[in-house]
This record gives C-alpha cells, structure tokens and sequence, in this order.
C-alpha cells in the first residue's frame, strides 16, 4: 500500500491534517505528518521527513505532500525515483484525496494523481 508524508513548516498543522486524512479513509493507509524544525519551531526538517518516510513505507511508495516555501525544496531533496515522490497538490485536499486513492489500492502513480487533480476541486 502506498503511504503518504505531509511536510508542513508547523507540526501542529502536519498532525491534524495527517490525523484528519487517516480517518476520513478509515485508519488502513499510513499518513505520517513531518512537520516543523528539530527544535519543534517552524520550519522543515530533512530528518523529520525521513523518519515520516520510512513509517509511511509500507512497500507500494510514498508521496510527499509540502505546504509551501522550503517544504516542497526539502521534500524534493528526498524524492527517489519510483518509490518517493512530490505531489503538487493543495495541502488538505491532495492529502484526503491521496488517503483515498491509497485506501482504494491504487498504485503510486495513481496516488500522486489523485493527490494533484485536488487542486481542480471547486468548492462553491
């Protein structure tokens, strides 16, 4: 199963978004939050990132969601081909999108798809 990282700058907003994600696909994907520095402030930690990857690995990939700014740099610097890959995709609604592709079985390519066709949800 594919499992997916959200990169934010603030911890606080990767968990809730994250925890957010989980439950609403029912708690069977892996959704792992990397957020903010290693001193628990705002900003991105390539540590961080990693250690959300290897729990979100459970065989199928993982794609990583990032907020903004030096998230999606970070993020990009973990990328590895055919298995860890950046979607451009709104935070929220690319991470629920993701869950639900991912809890459907979809593949990584279908996941990362998924993730950034959210960003063409309208909302009204």
């Amino acid at each position: 199963m594919v499992g997916i990282v959200l990169v934010s700058h603030s911890a606080g907003l990767a968990e809730a978004a994250a925890a957010m994600a989980a439950q609403i696909c029912g708690g069977e994907v892996t959704v792992a939050a990397a957020g903010g520095d290693e001193d628990g402030g705002l900003g991105t930690s390539a540590d961080r990132i990693a250690a959300a990857i290897e729990k979100a690995d459970r065989g199928g990939g993982v794609v990583l969601i990032p907020d903004l700014g030096s998230s999606v740099l970070t993020a990009r610097l973990m990328e590895e081909r055919g298995s860890v890959v950046v979607a451009d995709a709104p935070f929220v609604e690319g991470a629920v999108a993701a869950a639900a592709t991912a809890g459907g079985g979809g593949a990584l390519a279908d996941v990362l798809a998924a993730a950034e066709e959210a960003r063409g949800f309208r909302k009204l």
